[in-house]
């Protein structure tokens, strides 16, 4: 069965915005990089992308077949996508025990765990 584990940085630091980043100690910043590392190569997990912060995004409609843009994302920011993976797993428990391990979830984030529909 596959996941798409989707990663909601919330208030988790991030090189992105070095400030908060530049607060951790170097050690701390090591072990979040080692562990999203050892996330990427674990069997059945295809790593995903990282996305630019949520303030650049672009919020596309259509409306009476006009397209219509808003900067931004339409989420509020805490909750706005920082990045995803898919994983192949037996079952559900695993996927949660791997989202469990992504360093968002234990600071500050979330990650939401959605099973993939195939045809």
């Amino acid at each position: 069965m596959k996941f798409m584990l989707l990663i909601q940085q919330g208030s988790t630091p991030t090189p992105q915005s070095p400030d908060e980043w530049n607060r951790l100690s170097e050690d701390e910043q090591k072990a979040i990089g080692s562990a999203y590392q050892a996330i990427n190569q674990t069997p059945g997990v295809t790593p995903g992308l990282w996305m630019s912060a949520p303030e650049l995004a672009t919020t596309v409609r259509v409306q009476d077949g006009k397209t219509l843009t808003t900067d931004g994302p339409f989420v509020a920011v805490k909750e706005a996508l920082g990045g995803y993976l898919i994983y192949e797993a037996d079952d559900l428990d695993a996927a949660i025990e791997l989202a469990a391990r992504i360093p968002a979830a234990s600071m500050g984030g979330a990650i939401e765990v959605r099973p993939i529909v195939e045809y």
